[in-house]
């Protein structure tokens, strides 16, 4: 995750997460989270909240690993909120504890955020030796992990601590180290220009300092870092005081004021209270100058060690000495000596002392005082600090002039004032944009006077009058680039926010667009699904499944036409996850909006719902928004569904949009599957007649095939009973002879063996058809042998087959054995038999058509069955028709158009195989692919769907 994100990417996070529930809303929680911590700290902290408890409860499937990994950082989000608030021993436990759980799940990037956070707080503590370490873990983990980003933050912030401890050992070190590319990212760019205002502040490069301020401003809000965009604000009106522009100074502390207050941060309010009240001291409004600075020394007692404490001590101290409060100054100065040696910051060492140098003056501690102004102005020259270079000069020449010292060594004026203030004005005359002040002249026309040179005091009061001039001319100046500055910032942040609310808008466009467009899809996908059901049932529950998903809904409920469309039945209705009863509703109820909604076609939305706005049907819960829509098709109404919630104003326009849109699928569905039902009941009657007629035909068949066996053994009996008789007469006659009764023997044995013979036959015959007709009529499940029923099925159908003058082959090994419907396979064979004397021979010669039933030896648990004829074939363009119900060429000359449609069904549904056809002029061949174990199913129901 990256450390800083742009105001852009929070709008997009902001924008997606509304309609997010449950799980689905941690991906969004933590990133907003932590890139909210600074921008808006309560807020944070209760998306955290929220994303702790998903974590704990919600969703269980998550990693432990990833787990732990949120977990670390929504802590590090409470740490920093902690910090922020002034709470710095637990914002360091809790820094602690995350930066050792993601350097045990090796996460860089919070190992690398933990020990910079725990750097601001070691600062806050004024403990910079373990910010300075802290600081460069941060650095070294995030080189080590590849992350740019930190590593040049860190980096930056390394460099503006060390300018402030020397400025020409840090600028050796960092002003080579960080890119234009790093410059222009506002995440980085914040803590570069900070490092680039603090080294130009330093050398008093105060107009420039400004600049790098401003850049680090802007950069810093754009990224979320309001605590460094109020210290900026603070810096730039700083910057304004050292070039006297004070006015201009006080409107850059009111600034970062007003972004402090409401955050309710001690730190950064009481370090612009400070600020502020030191404009407001060089503005002479010395008593609101001592108020604010006692808030901000109250708000920062717990913050004690750190800089901002330190610079109040620092006001309170200087105003003191306007005051003329020396004992007060002293202390003060002092207690800030303190501060700026454990801080081991240059310029509050040398302020401390100038400071204390001034109170001795005026406390009559002359020896005293010129010590601290020596050290003081040693300090300043060693870090080319400039500014207070002259404030300790000016000091030195004070305490001289107000007390009899010893000269200083190599003293080249005439007393020791004029020797310090001509030094002043020497150091003075190299900082850049630096307006001499004309008390400093003054000073030395009134030592030049004291001491009878009236040439040089006329001199020096010549130069002070032009000084003040200049100052003027330097302070209207001064408030014209202020004015220049704020109008130039001013119209950067305007441009800025235009680009960004161009940026927002066209960001909103595209993103209603692209929600328009996945709605769209969605509700496509959704349609399709509903659509591809031809059950009732189902399709109630995919309505109910989506509208969820989709709509605020406490209640869905269905209505349908009942016969005669005099009444509407609640077919299907869910309230808060249960089911309810069906409840029948007179059209013509005036209070229904359900009735009234299917009376006028048309589509009811009630918002918020008084006492007789909704009728409240029996064992329903009362609500507050309702939305009806008929269910039309075409010219048709089937009923009304309605969805209501508990909420008032549920449904806008997006919502009612999607609803209309589901009951449009649902109506088409509902009557698809309701004309699916008719045609089953139409096809199961025809099913029906089929499996009678080809019964019929069946037993025609096997009767014509017993004729001849029966009809043998008939006539065989007979004869033998006419020969019985005539042995008979010859026995009681002139006597029976042996020859006689050998030939009748002969003759009695042939009969035996040919009436044997017929009667076997016949039995045969008998069998086969009771097998086949129990299969047929039962769909009985067994294990049988596939070439045996085959034959069986074919010796049925031989009668009509020699009668056509065609000719059938079976190729079928004897080991196939199958656990499934051989009555229904059996049915199939018929029918390709059927269709093969019907269709493929029509205009063929008697005798010259041919048939083949071929099955290949198992694979994989499957068998092929291939009937092949050598017909005319299938035309092209019936082909994929072949299989539709009804779909004959032959229609009233003995084709149904079932008998392919029956097959199908049979070889898919119950038998759970696969059929194939395949055509051409020289023949049609169909080819079953049949698992050796039919599944456990049955035909499709034929049940009916509603009434």
């Amino acid at each position: 995750m990256d450390m800083f994100a742009l105001d852009d990417a929070l709008a997009e996070w902001e924008a997606a997460l509304p309609p997010l529930r449950g799980p689905a809303r941690l991906s969004l929680l933590l990133p907003l989270a932590w890139h909210l911590r600074q921008r808006d700290t309560p807020r944070a902290l209760h998306l955290a909240a929220e994303a702790e408890a998903l974590l704990a409860s919600a969703v269980p499937a998550l990693p432990t690993e990833q787990r732990d990994a949120h977990s670390a950082r929504l802590q590090l989000v409470r740490a920093e909120a902690a910090w922020l608030n002034g709470q710095l021993d637990a914002a360091d436990d809790l820094a602690q504890q995350a930066g050792q759980r993601c350097a045990a799940l090796q996460l860089a990037a919070g190992d690398a955020d933990a020990h910079w956070l725990r750097a601001w707080i070691a600062i806050d503590r004024g403990d910079h030796v373990a910010a300075e370490a802290e600081l460069e873990q941060t650095a070294a983990i995030a080189r080590a992990g590849g992350d740019l980003q930190r590593c040049a933050i860190a980096d930056a912030v390394n460099a503006r601590w060390a300018v402030l401890r020397n400025l020409a050992s840090a600028q050796e070190r960092w002003s080579q180290r960080f890119t234009p590319a790093e410059e222009n990212q506002p995440g980085v760019a914040s803590w570069i220009y900070d490092y680039y205002g603090i080294a130009a502040s330093q050398a008093s490069d105060f107009g420039a300092a400004a600049g790098h301020y401003l850049h680090c401003y802007e950069a810093a809000l754009e990224s979320g870092q309001l605590r460094m965009a109020i210290t900026a604000a603070i810096n730039i009106g700083l910057d304004f005081t050292a070039l006297n522009d004070h006015e201009a100074a006080l409107e850059w502390m009111e600034s970062a004021l007003d972004l402090a207050r409401p955050t309710g941060w001690p730190r950064s309010i009481g370090a612009c209270l400070t600020h502020t009240a030191d404009s407001m001291r060089r503005l002479g409004r010395l008593e609101a100058s001592a108020a604010l600075l006692q808030e901000a020394v109250e708000l920062l007692a717990p913050l004690a060690g750190a800089r901002s404490y330190a610079t109040a001590l620092q006001y309170r101290g200087d105003l003191a000495l306007d005051q003329g409060d020396y004992p007060t100054a002293l202390d003060a100065f002092r207690q800030l000596g303190v501060r700026g040696d454990a801080l081991q910051h240059a310029d509050f060492q040398s302020i401390a002392r100038r400071g204390q140098a001034h109170a001795l003056c005026f406390l009559d501690r002359p020896q005293e005082a010129l010590a601290m102004a020596v050290q003081a102005a040693e300090l300043a020259q060693a870090q080319a600090d400039r500014y207070h270079h002259v404030a300790a000069l000016r000091v030195m020449s004070l305490i001289h002039l107000r007390h009899q010292l010893p000269p200083p060594a190599g003293m080249t004026e005439p007393n020791a004032t004029l020797h310090f203030l001509h030094q002043a004005l020497a150091v003075a005359g190299h900082i850049n944009g630096y307006t001499l002040p004309a008390d400093l002249h003054e000073a030395l026309a009134r030592e030049y006077a004291h001491i009878g040179d009236y040439q040089q005091a006329y001199a020096a009061a010549q130069q002070a009058a032009a000084a003040r001039a200049k100052t003027h001319s330097q302070d209207a100046t001064n408030r014209a680039i202020a004015m220049q500055v704020q109008h130039q910032t001013e119209h950067a942040r305007a441009e800025g926010f235009h680009h960004r609310e161009l940026a927002a808008a066209e960001a909103r466009r595209v993103d209603l667009l692209q929600q328009t467009k996945a709605t769209l899809e969605r509700l496509s996908a959704i349609g399709q699904e509903i659509t591809t059901h031809l059950d009732a049932g189902a399709v109630f529950q995919a309505l109910h499944r989506h509208v969820q998903a989709l709509l605020p809904a406490n209640s869905l409920a269905i209505y349908l036409c009942d016969p005669g469309c005099d009444t509407i039945s609640r077919v299907f209705g869910i309230e808060n996850g249960q089911p309810l009863a069906s409840n029948t509703i007179d059209v013509a109820n005036p209070r229904a909006n359900a009735a009234r909604s299917l009376r006028e076609r048309s589509e009811i939305y009630v918002p918020n719902a008084g006492p007789d706005d909704i009728f409240l049907a029996p064992g329903t819960q009362i609500m507050v928004s309702a939305l009806y829509v008929p269910l039309r098709v075409g010219e048709r109404t089937l009923g009304v569904m309605t969805v209501q919630s508990t909420m008032a104003n549920a449904y806008g326009e997006r919502h009612r949009l999607i609803f209309r849109t589901l009951c449009a699928y649902g109506a088409i569905a509902l009557d698809n599957a309701e004309a699916y039902r008719q045609l089953k009941d139409a096809q199961t009657q025809l099913v029906s007649q089929e499996k009678l007629a080809a019964l019929g035909a069946l037993m025609a068949g096997v009767a014509h095939e017993l004729n001849t066996p029966i009809g043998n053994s008939l006539l065989i009996a007979s004869t033998l009973v006419q020969k019985t008789e005539e042995l008979e007469a010859q026995m009681n006659g002139s006597g029976l002879k042996r020859s006689a009764l050998a030939a009748y023997l002969e003759d009695a044995r042939k009969a035996h063996e040919l009436v044997m013979r017929g009667l076997t036959s016949a039995a045969n015959l008998v069998n086969s058809f009771k097998q086949v007709a129990v299969d047929r009529t039962t769909e009985q499940r067994r294990d049988f042998n596939l070439a045996q029923v085959s034959q069986e099925v074919v010796a049925t159908m031989m009668n009509r087959i020699r009668a056509a003058g065609h000719r059938i082959e079976l190729d079928m090994p004897e080991t196939i054995s199958l656990d499934s419907y051989p009555g229904p396979y059996g049915q199939v064979i018929a029918n390709f038999i059927n269709n093969a004397l019907l269709h493929a021979f029509a205009g063929k010669a008697g005798g010259s058509g041919s048939m083949w039933l071929r099955a290949q030896a198992p694979v994989d648990g499957r068998v092929q069955v291939s009937f092949r004829d050598n017909g005319g074939g299938i035309a092209p363009e019936h082909m994929s028709r072949i299989f539709d119900p009804f779909f004959t060429t032959k229609l009233g000359q003995g084709g149904s158009g079932l008998g392919l449609s029956i097959s199908y069904n049979i070889v898919t549904s119950l038998m759970g195989g696969l059929i194939t056809v395949h055509s051409s002029r020289d023949g049609t061949t169909f080819t079953l692919d049949l698992p050796l174990t039919a599944p456990e199913n049955k035909l499709p129901s034929t049940s009916h769907i509603y009434h």
